[in-house]
Order: C-alpha cells, then sequence, then structure tokens
C-alpha cells in the first residue's frame, strides 16, 4: 500500500471529542487521542503524529516500534520490555504505559480499519473535518486550499462591499 499521512487541523477544531470518543469505543475503552484545553478554553487533540523519522522508534532498545508499510509508527506490545524510553523522547507526549499489558501503547492509525480500506475512525468521524488522512500530496491540498479560503474569507470579512451589489 502506499504511504499515507495524518494530519489535525487544530483552526478547525470544535472541541466536541467526537474523535476521542469514537476512539475509545474502537480500542474498547481506551483513546488514542486526548482532547486538552488551553487556559483560554482552545481545544487540541494530541495523538501520534507518526513522525517520519519517529525518535520513539530510533530511542527503542527492544526494537518494538516500527513503520507499517503505510507509514503509521506501530509498537508491538509484546516486544515492548517497558522501558519508557519513547515516553521520554516523543515530542508529543503521547505514548502510554499500559499497565495489564506491561507495554507501552499509542495509536496505530486504526491498523485494523486500514487493512479493510478505510481511514482511521476519528478522521471518518469528525463532524468539522479537521483531522485529515490519505495521500500526502491529497492531505497538503486539502491543506492548502482551506488555508486559502481562510485568508480569502479574511480579507473579504475586512472589505466594505455594502452598495457595491457583491453577494457572499
Amino acid at each position: 500500500m502506499a504511504k499515507r499521512v495524518y494530519h489535525v487541523d487544530y483552526n478547525l477544531c470544535i472541541g466536541c471529542e467526537t474523535c476521542q470518543s469514537v476512539c475509545s469505543f474502537i480500542h474498547h475503552g481506551k483513546s488514542n487521542i486526548q482532547i486538552y484545553y488551553t487556559v483560554t478554553g482552545i481545544p487540541i487533540p494530541i495523538a501520534c503524529r507518526h513522525c517520519e523519522r519517529a525518535p520513539c522508534m530510533n530511542v527503542c532498545p527492544a526494537g518494538a516500534i516500527f513503520k507499517d508499510n503505510e507509514g503509521a509508527v506501530i509498537i508491538d506490545t509484546k516486544k515492548c520490555i517497558g522501558c519508557l524510553m519513547c515516553l521520554a523522547v516523543c515530542p508529543f507526549g503521547v505514548p502510554r504505559y499500559d499497565i495489564k499489558l506491561k507495554a507501552v501503547t499509542k495509536c496505530d492509525m486504526c491498523a485494523d480499519r486500514r487493512e479493510l480500506g478505510m481511514a482511521p475512525a476519528c478522521s471518518e468521524m469528525c463532524p468539522a473535518e479537521a483531522i485529515f488522512f490519505g495521500k500526502p500530496e491529497e492531505v497538503e491540498e486539502s491543506i492548502r486550499r482551506r488555508t486559502a479560503e481562510k485568508i480569502a474569507r479574511e480579507r473579504i470579512s475586512g472589505l466594505n462591499l455594502e452598495g457595491t451589489g457583491m453577494l457572499l
């Protein structure tokens, strides 16, 4: 399969927590995406970024962290020795130690769903369409298009169009 990327547009997130809820449902009560709120109340969904050069993968002494054929950074919990090195180096604080498994876990971009040709549940269920998943060029194009639309809206909102006959 071709490489896929996962991207969250924080400008679009409305803080509804749908991504968190659906992830929890899919993963038997354990969500791999968490919504945090800044002191000003802005919702920020935090999930694995599946880094191109993943520090967690580079530091794992057991070789338990690898990339699958679509570019998702995966933890093989059977190989994990629980050293927590990945927790120490993740710039986003994503990996979590699961006491029952005695291993570290994190988002796997819904590996089971991807095997069936489906997107991760969080991206399919997000009502604000803030979570992108797809081929890198498709995601990049979506980001550029949304950025252009945002700039256009900001320009138009700053104009006084009264009496010009222009409809918005």
